[in-house]
């Protein structure tokens, strides 16, 4: 069987232009490597290694049981819906109402549900440069431009709302913000979000890693705003990837144009999905704890032993589980070290190109593994740094 082209002249001009995901391309082959008998320490992939709360996935059970395996609202079950209420009352002082609300299949769906409602053809969206690495390719299918920011490593990587006037233009139509941040794990300040706020545009929030803090205290940009979207979901925080549970939460006058949407390419969100996220806001707290205390631990533990092996990091990450470090000491060639490092070292890491130029000559590394594999790493790293040098 032939290999498929990269491009012919049947597919879509839009879908010759997707960037690949270069994190999964080093996923996929350090899992060649492991199929050959290789052991690869796994610092690339943004996932935790936890297992689901068990009283999740007896919620699960229960639902499933009950026959609650049909379509739900659009917008997803109000019980569930009713629960995130009370959570973003409990966790930020933010009232809001079911109705705001849109439960999707994951964070991705909530993206395009956004994007979709609220962008136009030739609208311009304001990203940092480094971003998470999907948020261009999302604009772009919706025929949006990004614009990029550039942000420095002194500085956390953040936005200075008082210097975005030079980005803004009449097509600026929103800001993404993601706090903390993928690739950074750095946490914008209450100050920083009330700037951006302020600057006028819709704020689109991707809150996935709330919860996931050990220094500080994240803010939701509603606390600031209501002219302001919040994309959240269950994946990061309650260690469940792939049971795909996500939201929206939007301003009052997109409701029923994004639920529109909705139920045109989605549906609804599975139903006993959804029972497993009242679960899990509701009885999965001391759970939560103990995986971000372990988080914390292994987070000192990386910051330290990536010190010893001379990167510096002048803004330590304080949320999420990833320390974005710069390697351009080592090669200016983000992908092709990353690739390097996995073939030689047998170690797992993120080039920096992946999320964006400005994200060139860094590596990003994943502490959602445990300490052995964590101190595992770091010593075949120190390896491949020397007879890198030798």
């Amino acid at each position: 069987m032939s290999e498929p082209r990269e491009s012919s002249p049947s597919v879509s001009k839009r879908a010759q232009e997707i960037t690949p995901f270069l994190v999964m391309d080093i996923l996929e082959r350090a899992k060649e490597l492991e199929r050959r008998g290789e052991h690869i320490i796994h610092l690339e992939i943004g996932e935790p290694d936890f297992d689901t709360p068990q009283v999740v996935k007896e919620a699960a059970y229960r639902a499933m049981a009950a026959g609650e395996t049909q379509y739900t609202h659009s917008q997803g079950l109000l019980e569930l819906r009713e629960a995130l209420c009370a959570h973003y009352l409990k966790n930020y002082g933010v009232r809001l109402t079911p109705e705001q609300f849109i439960v999707t299949s994951g964070t991705s769906p909530a993206m395009l549900l956004i994007f979709a409602g609220l962008l136009d053809t030739g609208d311009e969206v304001l990203l940092t440069d480094p971003h998470y690495a999907c948020y261009p390719n999302f604009l772009r299918l919706v025929d949006a431009t990004p614009r990029y920011v550039p942000v420095t490593e002194d500085d956390g990587f953040q936005y200075r709302p008082e210097e975005l006037g030079a980005y803004l233009t009449p097509r600026t139509k929103a800001i993404i913000i993601n706090s903390p941040g993928n690739p950074t794990g750095t946490l914008l300040s209450p100050e920083r979000l009330a700037g951006l706020a302020n600057l006028g545009p819709y704020v689109v929030s991707d809150e996935i890693y709330h919860g996931l803090v050990y220094e500080g205290k994240e803010h939701c940009i509603l606390e600031f705003t209501d002219r302001a979207f919040v994309i959240n979901g269950f994946s990061k925080l309650y260690a469940m990837t792939g049971w795909r549970l996500g939201y929206v939460i939007s301003p009052r006058d997109f409701i029923r144009p994004l639920q529109k949407l909705m139920q045109n390419f989605f549906i609804s969100a599975n139903p006993f999905v959804q029972r497993a996220g009242i679960a899990a806001l509701t009885q999965a707290g001391p759970e939560i704890a103990r995986m971000r205390a372990v988080y914390d631990e292994r987070r000192r533990f990386l910051l330290a032993g990536l010190s010893e092996l001379g990167f510096h990091i002048p803004v330590p990450p304080t949320g999420a589980f990833y320390v974005f470090v710069n390697a351009r000491h080592l090669s200016p060639d983000s992908s092709a070290l990353a690739f390097d490092i996995l073939e030689k070292a047998k170690v797992g890491v993120t080039p920096g190109i992946d999320f964006g130029a400005g994200g060139e000559g860094f590596l990003r590394l994943s502490y959602a593994n445990s300490l052995g594999n964590l101190e595992e790493g770091l010593r075949r790293l120190k390896k491949y740094i020397s007879q890198r040098h030798d």
